[in-house]
């Protein structure tokens, strides 16, 4: 017979496993947020995820406060269903806008991507002139300027609206003639102004960084926030005790409309990382 101590060394074993195994939730409008997976992926090969494409929504750039607020809800609800362990809020305009009342309104580890991208970019940039490429939202809150200057308060910063970004990527335009105009439409206000470093300050700009790379010279350098925000990550679960280190990875994709598009375009960013789609419309919950 198995002594006391054993059992419960047992018995704590297991909850600890089944701790750390729960999923981590990631969302955003589409397929921008995966550009956060390629991070964790890399970053933290054994963990679990759920990842979730509004793609009913698509683009958040152009959408209120209030409707913005009710798209997170619905998805951080779906998240808890999962027993997610944390969530990425894997969008710049969401980052910007919302995840000030998520983190009171839920009690759960959430985490954004203009605090880890603006910490990224001050550290990054060499003559303190920052410029931002993001979603008309994102430039209207002033997140990556407010968060910048908390950081670093000599620094000068330009934000500029990308309106064509998102459509481009979610039609998997990377490198078309059309990409090419719109690069050049974003950029000349930044590279006129001789900014260092370009914040690819909405999760799907990073697709497009071959096409914009190809635009501007070797001393401007670009910042994707997913590596620095999945850097938070580590940091959190690391605190936590919350690391998988237990099993093979297991990946699932959930989107609120058009899960063939999503598939497809996922497929062609991502590779086979993505088996399967599974569409959720949360009106018919």
């Amino acid at each position: 017979m198995e002594s006391t101590n054993t059992l419960n060394n047992i018995y704590s074993n297991e909850v600890y496993i089944l701790k750390n195994t729960r999923p981590i939730g990631i969302f955003d409008s589409g397929v921008g947020g995966l550009t956060v997976v390629k991070a964790l992926i890399e970053k933290l090969p054994n963990e679990n995820f759920v990842y979730f494409g509004d793609t009913a929504n698509v683009p958040y750039g152009n959408k209120t406060k209030e409707q913005l607020m009710m798209y997170a809800e619905n998805i951080i609800n779906f998240f808890i269903t999962k027993e997610v362990k944390a969530i990425i809020v894997a969008c710049g305009t969401h980052s910007s806008v919302t995840l000030p009342e998520l983190k009171q309104e839920y009690d759960i580890p959430i985490l954004g991507v203009v605090k880890p991208g603006s910490k990224a970019a001050v550290k990054t940039t060499k003559n303190n002139r920052i410029g931002i490429l993001a979603t008309q939202a994102t430039v209207n809150s002033k997140a990556y300027t407010h968060n910048i200057k908390e950081i670093n308060s000599h620094s000068n910063v330009l934000e500029i609206a990308c309106k064509s970004f998102v459509p481009l990527v979610e039609k998997g335009k990377l490198r078309d003639n059309e990409t090419y105009e719109a690069v050049k439409k974003y950029l000349d206000p930044l590279v006129n102004k001789n900014i260092d470093t370009i914040v690819l300050g909405c999760t799907h700009y990073p697709f497009l960084e071959p096409a914009i790379k190809d635009y501007i010279n070797d001393n401007i350098k670009l910042v994707d926030p997913a590596d620095e925000t999945i850097n938070e990550l580590i940091e959190l679960f690391t605190a936590k005790d919350l690391l998988n280190k237990h099993n093979d990875p297991l990946a699932e994709f959930y989107v609120s409309g058009n899960d063939e598009s999503f598939y497809n375009v996922g497929k062609l960013l991502m590779g086979d990382i993505i088996k399967d789609v599974k569409k959720i419309d949360f009106q018919e919950e």
